[in-house]
């Protein structure tokens, strides 16, 4: 078993969003209703969207390969490009998106733990993320990885409300 990871550029555009579709539709689409997801998947994963969010400076891909395959991807973010308004002290992971056949393989460990280091390195003293409400195995494990409920914020499937729990851990250096 090999993982690496790579940063992400724009040359990667158009893999990222196939591996943004297909993991973000493995997991969400059995919850949400068809007309949801595909607006959803519209909106954040046009070429147009994932290309400005490549390019913005405190913003960071990095895609994950197991046996040399694209298995998923972390995304993160520091300063004005948190999804939230958060001090100069955090880092969000915005994502860590892993396709289905490669869950359980201890990609989503190695990808949070690729965050902590990138938190670290920039002496940031807190990482947190948003996790939906009833993506119950998501909530497990970053409750098992040292993350605490700190807040709530909406977040729009289509036109559906639902609700992600914000979760923080606070890093000591």
């Amino acid at each position: 078993m090999t993982i690496n990871l790579k940063r992400c550029t724009s040359e990667d555009l158009h893999t990222l969003q196939e591996i943004s579709y297909e993991t973000f539709n493995e997991t969400f689409k059995n919850q949400n209703s068809p007309e949801n997801m595909k607006a959803y998947l519209d909106r954040a994963f046009n070429l147009k969207q994932l290309e400005k969010e490549l390019s913005n400076i405190s913003s960071e891909f990095y895609f994950a390969y197991f046996n040399n395959e694209v298995a998923g991807y972390l995304k993160v973010n520091t300063n004005d490009a948190q999804s939230e308004e958060m001090s100069d002290e955090s880092l969000e992971i915005e994502r860590i998106y892993i396709k289905n056949k490669f869950q359980k393989l201890g990609l989503g460990k190695y990808l949070l733990k690729k965050a902590m280091e990138i938190a670290m390195e920039r002496n940031k003293k807190k990482v947190w993320l948003g996790v939906w409400e009833k993506n119950e195995n998501a909530i497990a494990f970053y409750h098992k990885m040292g993350f605490v409920q700190t807040g709530a914020h909406s977040f729009y499937m289509g036109d559906e409300e639902q609700i992600d729990l914000i979760m923080t851990k606070t890093l000591t250096h």
